[in-house]
């Protein structure tokens, strides 16, 4: 079932990407990596953004994100025009708004895990960050392992810290790029239920990049994309 929309209740969009384009150049002329990209995601929807290497769903996501300025079109999240506001206006709003998941993890190794996840929320100013940070990593099974550091836990450990230190803010949106692409597929699989439980409860919404059918079938929808432009939008046996 091919579909524009998902078949439940509309809902407000929360992020927007309009005539979204990218291009860099080569000393061989402009390359395109995206082109004419149009995409809604509601409040509380999980999407999935699917295609061959090189499609240029991370760059897509980069965009989305604000991690990166298109060369045309806009992107819309949560009412706010991405493309008219500078790199530390972008920062605050994704520091109030969005958290992040990826593939490399991205944990500081001289930090323990509870330190690495209250760091996001000490510079958020929360009032009570290590009981928080605390909360959250007991949420995803690691209250045995507060005080250890990276490099004394296995990469599905290090994986829960990461979703621990994303969702501990309470984002209104999580982006996830490649979240399982470094585990073995017992892990990765518990990965999934984790972070899909977190989302569920929380009514984050879900935007997350994947070549693994696994991790994108619990999705209300999957878009695809095709050398830099959209040529799939589809709604999930989830959503159905």
């Amino acid at each position: 079932m091919d579909m524009t929309t998902p078949p439940f209740a509309p809902r407000v969009a929360q992020l927007q990407a309009i005539d979204l384009g990218k291009r860099v150049s080569t000393p061989g002329g402009d390359l395109v990596i995206l082109d004419g990209i149009d995409l809604s995601v509601a409040a509380g929807e999980s999407v999935a953004i699917v295609g061959a290497s090189g499609s240029g769903k991370s760059t897509l996501l980069g965009l989305l994100a604000g991690l990166d300025a298109p060369t045309s079109g806009r992107v819309i999240l949560d009412g706010h025009d991405l493309t008219r506001l500078d790199e530390d206006a972008r920062a605050a709003l994704r520091a109030s708004r969005v958290g992040f998941v990826f593939q490399a993890f991205h944990l500081l190794p001289g930090l323990s895990a509870i330190e690495n996840v209250m760091l996001p929320l000490e510079l958020a100013g929360a009032q009570q960050p290590r009981e928080q940070a605390r909360a959250v990593l007991a949420r995803v099974g690691l209250e045995q392992r507060l005080e250890h550091y990276p490099r004394q836990l296995s990469g599905g450990e290090q994986q829960r810290v990461a979703i621990a230190r994303a969702f501990a803010g309470s984002p209104a949106l999580l982006f996830a790029d490649e979240p399982t692409g470094n585990l073995d597929q017992r892990t990765g699989e518990r990965i999934i239920e984790l972070m899909f439980g977190l989302n569920r409860e929380r009514r984050t919404t879900l935007v997350l990049v994947t070549h693994d059918v696994r991790l994108a079938a619990p999705c209300d929808r999957t878009v695809e994309l095709d050398a830099g432009r959209l040529i799939g939008n589809t709604v999930t046996a989830a959503a159905r």
